[in-house]
């Protein structure tokens, strides 16, 4: 553009030779792409810094990026949007529920099964004192039994009960019958040959779940749940977190085939924390480890949640708009402003005694970059909650 602006002053003007000359110059010099070549980067640093400080680590930029379009966000229920523990849901005694959970965790503080931890927690959070048990011996793929006080106990699968021929009726019988639809793990207490109470426990949802969901629904983005669980599981906690689409019983190397499939009606997030999810997360478009997961699925994801929280999920894609917002709005000012600099630069309004000499061009060039890099700053600005 220089070039035919230094043969049209020549050629057309009257200015002479300085006059053409310093046409030209000032061209070259508005047209400098500093703006233009800083436009992108400055924001990838300030979103790489902001994510940083809440603990997103970002392994790929680009799929970073594409999270902008994401329309669904699959989850991995258990680890991600559960904790992975137990907790106990309900405890149903035929006399007093605090006597059936003592003797309960008296017994069970001897084994390191998750759900005998669930129900020792349970106690000590009613602050009961419990006694020794003694006695106490493991019977594979059934329970647990030993004696709390003098007393006979055997806690164990519902199977166990009907093994022993023990009669499961009235209360206990719909207590187990409530933790089957909700998919609860229930186990019952025995005492000689009678039952006492059933406990029954679940899986806990992580407090920021809830909020993760309801989060991203108001992005307009649709939660989807896959797990491996069985469809009372999947349905509780679905109905629990607002999530209206899940899959349940899906095998291990089915998790990839359903992102794909979500893929056909648009750009997917997986998130996940197990060995088994490492294909979903590299089938989908952008892929969210939990940092608490195995080193297999951070290496397969794109993002990394170090704290943990699906919340930063929604935080996550939030930046990722943010971003895109930024790099289009310096992009938009950085082309705008040669758009409109070069054709005064080149003396287009010499007829109204509008010039630009090379030193107010170096100028403007200075200032829209900085009017770029002051923009990138601005990213930091961004609420993502």
């Amino acid at each position: 553009m220089a070039a035919p602006t230094l043969v049209a002053w020549l050629v057309f003007g009257t200015g002479g030779v300085t006059f053409a000359v310093a046409r030209a110059v000032t061209v070259l010099v508005i047209a400098c792409p500093h703006a233009l070549g800083l436009a992108i980067p400055l924001v990838n640093v300030n979103a790489t810094q902001l994510s940083a400080r809440n603990g997103i680590l970002v392994r790929s930029r680009e799929a970073f990026e594409r999270g902008r379009d994401v329309r669904f966000v699959a989850f991995d229920k258990t680890g991600t949007l559960t904790e992975g523990r137990f907790v106990v849901a309900d405890v149903t005694a035929t006399g007093d529920e605090d006597e059936l959970l003592w003797l309960a965790a008296a017994l069970e503080r001897v084994s390191e099964h998750p759900l005998a931890e669930a129900i020792v927690t349970a106690a000590s959070e009613r602050d009961l004192s419990l006694p020794s048990a003694g006695e106490v011996s493991a019977v594979a793929g059934q329970g647990i039994e030993g004696t709390v006080e003098g007393r006979s106990l055997r806690i164990g699968r519902p199977e166990w009960a009907d093994e022993l021929g023990v009669v499961l009726e009235g209360d206990v019988r719909d207590a187990l019958a409530r933790a089957d639809d909700r998919g609860d793990s229930a186990v019952v207490v025995m005492e000689d040959d009678a039952v006492i109470g059933v406990i029954a426990m679940s899986d806990k949802v992580r407090d920021s779940a809830r909020s993760a969901i309801a989060r991203l629904r108001d992005m307009e983005i649709s939660a989807v749940m896959i797990t491996g669980d069985a469809e009372a599981v999947a349905a509780t906690v679905a109905e629990e977190l607002g999530i209206e689409r899940y899959h349940a019983r899906v095998l291990p190397e089915e998790k990839a085939d359903i992102v794909k499939r979500l893929k056909e009606e648009g750009r997917i997030a997986f998130v996940g924390d197990g060995i088994n999810d490492a294909p979903a997360l590299l089938a989908a478009d952008l892929g969210v480890a939990i940092g608490a997961g195995t080193n297999v699925a951070i290496e397969s994801a794109d993002l990394v949640l170090v704290d943990d929280d699906p919340t930063d999920v929604a935080r996550a894609l939030t930046l990722s708009r943010a971003t895109r917002r930024k790099m289009m709005q310096n992009l938009a000012w950085a082309t705008g402003y040669n758009a409109l600099a070069l054709p005064v630069a080149a003396g287009v309004l010499a007829w109204a005694g509008v010039l630009l000499n090379p030193a107010i061009g170096a100028l403007l060039m200075s200032v829209s970059t900085v009017i770029v890099a002051l923009n990138a700053l601005l990213l930091r600005r961004v609420h993502l909650d």
